[in-house]
């Protein structure tokens, strides 16, 4: 098989790959897959004498049948090139620089530069998240990607995958394992992990054993990651459909303690005479993967996440509150309102960067639950009750707590009330992405991190 255009051996980190090509008989993607936008712009960078290549979650999508949610390309012109021969486009981003080009309805296709291996460099020092914008060529770019699934290359001028490590492979056979020795990537960059047990969850593929070990001996690593970065990537895949499986590994690999840590001791101290707060919150998540489904293609259908933070947080509240089994009285329920919201302060408001009315909503939507449950009779409230303003936001939660604890499904008309139940206008955790990729966000109060790393 002959070696794909771009190698660069010369490179003094560089580890020398031979990549497969895949003609257009060995593999499902066609020309017609692909939007017709992002088609415009490799045709655009071809014409111009340019390299253009889909890459990454674009062509692992296409290759499983999927549509994908984005198609990013890469290239060999630089920032400045490209910006030329798009004037609807800006540069952004300071760690590194990528070119967004603009069409019509908000559409934004990103194009990137071809990056140098020496910011992952397998033999080099171990530094966390170096400066990236040396650009470098299609084998360095694919072996500085995270997973092996996600570096793979479509040229659509002959229709065909290049592949450098495997990604094909590891698609034939449902597997997901980081690019390189996988306990230098998550050094490099912890968020790996969660990346890794993302696509194993939304796929249903296997985590190769040596990149499983890795997470599981490295997920406390994560607490160095900017507390931004966290949270939007913990809400993407609790609003991704996937969040059932993806709560099993990440429990398993005990990533969920590092991002939720107020749950550890609950895990462990937990009775011996009653079940385990882990099935129960399997259930609740899985009330909220249903619930997006059904939603699907319902705009409007966005959860807060106050309110998905506090379905989370049910079974915590109650192992350590006894908020939903004990009847507590108005004293008594507003004292353990402030201890909550204490907890919520000390345990997630920094860990996860939780604005404060984010944390005081979720408090009182917990608190008022314990008052839905105390006041109900045969699913039914006092006129008094049904008044409340907060009725119709804590009924919902009500409604998804007992389909995990009974079975009764969610009636999906009660979604129609999620618009008027949201704090603020809530932006989709992909458009929040978007807007932050690119940009180097910094830890607030520490000095010395850099690109965004906290120092212990």
């Amino acid at each position: 098989m002959p070696p794909a255009p771009g190698s660069n051996p010369s490179h003094p980190s560089f580890v020398e790959l031979t990549a497969r090509i895949f003609s257009s008989k060995e593999h499902p993607i066609t020309l017609e897959m692909i939007d017709r936008d992002a088609l415009h712009v490799i045709k655009k960078l071809n014409n111009a004498g340019h390299s253009g290549y889909l890459v990454g979650g674009g062509v692992r999508d296409l290759y499983l049948g999927k549509t994908p949610k984005d198609f990013d390309i890469s290239t060999d012109a630089r920032p400045g090139q490209i910006r030329k021969l798009f004037p609807n486009s800006t540069i952004i981003g300071k760690r590194f620089r990528l070119v967004q080009v603009f069409f019509h309805r908000s559409k934004v296709i990103e194009v990137s530069t071809l990056r140098s291996l020496s910011e992952f460099d397998l033999e080099g020092p171990e530094s966390v998240l170096a400066p990236n914008n040396t650009f470098g060529t299609l084998d360095q770019d694919a072996q500085r990607r995270d997973l092996t699934i996600n570096s793979l290359f479509f040229d659509i001028r002959n229709k065909t995958i290049i592949d450098y490590v495997d990604g094909v492979g590891d698609l034939d056979k449902s597997i997901i394992r980081m690019v390189g020795e996988p306990n230098k990537r998550i050094n490099r960059d912890p968020v790996r992990m969660m990346r890794a047990i993302r696509h194993s969850a939304r796929n249903n593929f296997v985590i190769e054993e040596q990149t499983w070990k890795a997470i599981c001996a490295n997920h406390q690593k994560l607490a160095l990651c900017p507390s931004s970065r966290l949270r939007d990537e913990m809400f993407k895949d609790l609003y991704s459909g996937s969040a059932a499986a993806w709560f099993e590994l990440a429990v398993d690999s005990e990533i969920f303690f590092t991002l939720l840590p107020l749950y550890r001791k609950i895990f462990v101290n937990h009775p011996t005479d009653s079940p385990h707060p882990r099935v129960f919150l399997s259930k609740l998540v899985s009330v909220l993967d249903r619930l997006l489904s059904e939603a699907t293609g319902q705009k409007s259908v966005l959860f807060p996440d106050f309110f998905v933070l506090a379905l989370l947080l049910i079974p915590w509240a109650e192992m350590k509150y006894h908020l939903f089994s004990q009847q507590q009285k108005g004293s008594a329920l507003f004292q353990i309102a402030k201890r909550i919201r204490t907890d919520l302060d000390q345990d997630l408001g920094v860990q996860l960067n939780l604005r404060r009315s984010l944390r005081q909503e979720t408090t009182a939507l917990l608190t008022n639950l314990a008052l839905l449950l105390q006041h109900r009779h045969n699913d039914s409230w006092p006129k008094w009750l049904r008044n409340k303003s907060y009725f119709a936001r804590t009924s919902l939660l009500y409604s998804c707590y007992m389909e995990a604890l009974s079975g009764n499904f969610v009636p999906v008309q009660q979604l129609e009330i999620l618009p008027q139940i949201s704090e603020e206008p809530r932006q989709p955790v992909h458009e929040r992405e978007s807007q932050r990729r690119g940009k180097p966000a910094f830890s607030s109060k520490s000095k010395g991190g850099i690109f965004g790393f906290r120092k212990k």
